[in-house]
């Protein structure tokens, strides 16, 4: 394909896409190539490729980065690292996760997140199915089909609810104006959901994306390694008493060990910088189609509602106590 990659089988069907192994013929390394189904319209295709000048910004060892795109017999693609091993929701059927492992995934997701928000985008589709175990070496947040760049130049109608249902965060569900926060409060529920082996909001899309909107997450008293103030915090009805992405990777962090960082961030939800700091030098083609996940996200239609601020800051709720040895 595209005179570069050699495809091998099919590793994961979805609604928008297939996706093969593969290998670049140019340094003989694997790679992982979804093609998409034809027939995007032509906003579509300006939506993606506004987003995907965004998105080559991020480089971070807990994403999975994006090599190459194009359109191969009318069929676009894209070309990610090949990730093998479980997902994180693949993980979670065997039932609740170690706390000192749910609380190192965390700390890396957490990361990866920060250094997203900071590129100037917000993920809006953080759920287990798109965290990547691989080898255990290290988690990896993949899947930006829905992601929106913070500069306001993509953007959706008003009144709809665009990802996955069971970890909408409340402003989501009501169809407002979204930022960093709603990342941090879906990152909540998916380490609540690692802790407890039990998803906090079950049930079709809308039932389950409504279901917040009547009551908070149930994070249990004394849940270990001191996880019990942070997901009551980052799973707040209010985006801005949320703590960000950053103070929540430097919370979980084992002392001695900085996360990494692609900017100054401050300690408070939203607050990221206007532009990003880091380019991928190696995703040039002007006519890639953003990643969109296989499985496919929700698009629920429920109602506008008022535009929340992400960007007011607050205080952080609770603190952590070290990981211990």
């Amino acid at each position: 394909m595209a005179g570069r990659y050699e495809l091998g089988p099919v590793i994961g069907v979805g609604s928008s896409a297939v996706v093969r192994r593969g290998r670049d013929l140019r340094d003989g390394g694997p790679v992982a190539v979804k093609m998409f189904h034809p027939g995007s319209s032509a906003q579509d295709r300006r939506q993606q490729q506004q987003e995907i000048r965004a998105l080559s910004r991020l480089d971070h060892p807990g994403l999975v980065g994006l090599h190459d795109g194009g359109t191969e017999d009318g069929r676009p693609f894209v070309v990610t690292d090949l990730v093998e091993g479980p997902t994180l929701a693949e993980r979670i059927k065997d039932g609740p996760m170690p706390a000192e492992e749910v609380r190192r995934i965390a700390a890396e997701l957490a990361d990866a997140l920060a250094h997203v928000h900071a590129g100037g985008i917000v993920h809006r589709d953080v759920k287990p199915a798109n965290v990547l175990l691989g080898d255990g070496s290290r988690a990896r947040l993949a899947d930006f089909g829905i992601s929106r760049a913070l500069d306001g130049t993509v953007s959706t109608e008003a009144g709809c609810v665009i990802g996955t249902a069971a970890y909408l965060a409340p402003e989501q569900a009501r169809g407002e104006e979204v930022g960093p926060s709603a990342d941090v409060y879906a990152l909540g529920l998916v380490l609540l959901e690692a802790l407890t082996g039990r998803r906090e909001y079950p049930g079709h899309a809308v039932e389950s994306a409504t279901a917040r909107l009547h009551r908070r997450p149930l994070v249990p008293d004394g849940l270990p390694a001191g996880m019990t103030a942070l997901l009551r915090s980052m799973t707040d009805d209010d985006p801005a008493r949320r703590p960000g992405a950053a103070t929540v990777a430097e919370l979980l962090a084992p002392p001695a060990r900085e996360p990494h960082r692609s900017g100054r961030h401050r300690r408070y939800a939203g607050d990221v910088p206007t532009t990003g700091r880091h380019r991928r030098s190696r995703f040039l083609a002007a006519t890639a189609l953003l990643l969109v996940t296989a499985g496919g996200g929700v698009v629920v239609a429920l109602g506008p509602g008022p535009h929340a601020d992400p960007r007011s800051p607050a205080p952080v709720a609770g603190t952590l106590p070290p990981a211990t040895p």
